[in-house]
């Protein structure tokens, strides 16, 4: 057993904003932390860091209390941090020698990330910075030798290349040079809080392709996130939290199962509200002849199936299945924010 987290506590005036968290990673992957905003995620994080100040709780790894001093930690904050007028160059370098990283083995390892993560020119100066003629410049005159003049174009440099600083970059690429940050030190445990926020569909999957990558090679994953479909690709085991309190935890694939196949997707060619209202089931969502249905199990949905096929309404689709986690998350934590 690698990761323990044990009875973590913390508390703001009367306010209690983390409640007796637990949760245990007896071997690698993908621990997610869910909650809605304001749940306490963030500030577990934080706390397991030592970042912030426990009111109770531990956190071990590997049988010793969790310090950044002796445990490789990449943490990629859901809050960017990135120093604003700084140069990136600089930023990366210095945080990999904050993690131990020697100055020319950082320098391979930007180069190698900034190449993953398609942020190379944010990083390094155009390889090409010879002389170029500017074609808006002003003719001027010269003498051609034999006493005649004739009329020359001026000629002028490239303008000299800066080094980017963090605020000249879009949100998205300033997660880019975090995410760098988070990796550079090839953390053997790696947070990752709300990695995928705010980013555009080809650069999210960037993003999972490393994410997969960093799994693949064995390390230990702690991942935050509202996106319940990206964390479902990943994670093998969660806590779901709702105002301070974790209130399902588990494997998510036998949490899964405990619920049963009792989410139908159907789609027929004809009306069928009245013959899944006959049936006993419940009509979540309904377009055009399109339903998404809650039945209490296996036999109420091939009891609707045989009613439909006795009365001859076309089916043309039929899947049974359990609960996705987005379904699950909403059950858990919805009735409570009503």
């Amino acid at each position: 057993m690698s990761l323990i987290v044990s009875d973590l506590y913390k508390k703001y005036g009367e306010k209690t904003v983390v409640d007796h968290l637990s949760f245990e990673m007896r071997e690698p992957g993908v621990y997610a932390l869910l909650g809605t905003n304001g749940a306490g995620k963030t500030t577990s994080i934080r706390m397991m860091l030592g970042m912030l100040a426990k009111d109770g709780g531990q956190v071990f790894w590997k049988g010793a209390p969790l310090s950044t001093e002796t445990c490789n930690v990449g943490y990629l904050a859901e809050e960017r941090g990135l120093y604003p007028k700084y140069t990136l160059m600089d930023q990366l370098l210095y945080f990999a020698g904050l993690r131990g990283v020697s100055k020319a083995e950082a320098k391979e390892r930007i180069r190698y990330w900034a190449q993953r993560l398609e942020a190379e020119e944010y990083l390094y100066a155009p390889a090409d910075l010879s002389v170029i003629q500017n074609d808006n410049a002003e003719t001027q005159t010269e003498d051609n030798g034999e006493g005649k003049q004739k009329k020359v174009k001026n000629w002028s440099k490239k303008k000299a290349w800066k080094p980017k600083q963090a605020d000249q970059l879009s949100k998205g690429n300033q997660q880019k040079i975090q995410f760098m940050i988070a990796l550079i030190s090839n953390p053997e445990l790696l947070i990752l809080d709300e990695p995928l926020s705010g980013l555009d569909p080809v650069n999210t999957d960037l993003f999972k392709g490393i994410i997969r990558e960093e799994i693949g090679k064995g390390k230990y994953l702690i991942m935050s996130s509202h996106q319940m479909a990206t964390v479902e690709e990943f994670c093998t085991d969660i806590t779901i939290m709702d105002r301070s309190k974790a209130v399902l935890q588990g494997n998510l694939n036998e949490i899964k199962k405990s619920y049963g196949r009792v989410n139908l997707h159907l789609k027929t060619e004809r009306d069928a509200a009245r013959h899944i209202a006959a049936a006993g089931a419940t009509i979540l969502t309904m377009k055009e002849n399109e339903y998404q249905i809650k039945v209490s199990g296996e036999e109420q949905a091939n009891a609707l199936l045989a009613s439909l096929i006795t009365a001859g309404v076309p089916v043309i689709t039929f899947d049974l299945r359990e609960p996705s986690l987005h379904e699950i998350f909403v059950e858990k934590v919805g009735e409570s924010h009503e």
